[in-house]
């Protein structure tokens, strides 16, 4: 498990498209945000995030929007989905952005987080990759699947084959499936249970891994265009969320923050930095 690490990758990129998105923000929207802060009052918030997309974003809203609205922001990343909560429990940060609300939700259940959260900032679509197949219909019986093993993306990536019919699950109810509630595996698939991080590397040992958005981008996969299913994005309900600390919930600094990222901006942005729609904006 890798030390988080000051987030400095997407700079460049975000500095082009920084460019091409000046004077996009209509009068209304420049209106409509916080106000500029007199110079020297700026509120230093410490975010947790994963390097892509999430950083890239927060990055974005560092150069171009969070001066104007009396922020500084600390970046540091995370290349896991453990560490940025337990970070945030110990007040080491500010907030988190990297999860979603399922995940969000088992964590909080597991840990005993006093957490909560804004609504959703953006989307990265699940995906199941592979090195061998290149066709659905040529996935050979027995064929050995990489996982992740984390409760909340778990179901997840069970779903993308329930939907695309490989695999059929019990009812659960309210409860998240896992591999223990498969029903019927027609082609009697093997399931390899991985962190979610090690599964781009678990790629050539299997011969098809379901993998997070995130890590596939930071592997240089395009989800929209490398993948053998891709989850929809309509009514997906994955979008990936700043959170914070519940006893923060009053925090200025914190709602502001998420004003800028469900800006106007932001969502030019998104759009522009992943046009084939590997990351949608969920606002």
């Amino acid at each position: 498990m890798k030390n988080p690490t000051k987030a400095l990758g997407g700079v460049a990129a975000i500095a082009a498209i920084a460019l091409a998105l000046t004077g996009c923000a209509s009068d209304d929207a420049t209106a409509d945000a916080p106000t500029s802060a007199a110079a020297g009052e700026l509120t230093t918030l410490v975010v947790g995030a994963s390097p892509t997309p999430h950083a890239e974003i927060l990055e974005f809203v560092q150069a171009n929007l969070a001066t104007d609205a009396g922020l500084e922001l600390d970046i540091t990343t995370f290349d896991d989905y453990v560490l940025p909560n337990t970070a945030l429990a110990e007040g080491e940060l500010d907030a988190n952005y990297f999860q979603h609300l399922p995940y969000f939700e088992s964590q909080v259940a597991a840990q005993g987080y006093e957490f909560d959260h804004f609504e959703g900032v953006h989307i990265e679509p699940y995906a199941l990759y592979s090195d061998k197949i290149t066709d659905l219909a040529d996935i050979p019986d027995g064929a050995t699947f990489g996982i992740t093993n984390d409760p909340g993306n778990q179901a997840r990536a069970l779903d993308l084959l329930v939907s695309n019919d490989l695999l059929t699950l019990n009812d659960t109810g309210d409860e998240l499936a896992t591999l223990l509630d498969i029903k019927t595996n027609p082609k009697n698939f093997e399931f390899i249970e991985t962190a979610p991080e090690q599964l781009v590397r678990a790629l050539p040992d299997v011969d098809l891994a379901i993998i997070n958005g995130n890590y596939a981008l930071e592997a240089g996969l395009n989800p929209a265009k490398d993948s053998l299913l891709i989850e929809s994005g309509e009514d997906n309900p994955y979008a990936n969320f700043l959170a914070f600390r519940s006893e923060d919930k009053d925090s200025e600094a914190l709602a502001t923050l998420d004003d800028l990222l469900h800006s106007p901006e932001v969502k030019a942005f998104i759009e522009q930095r992943w046009p084939d729609g590997e990351v949608l904006a969920a606002f």
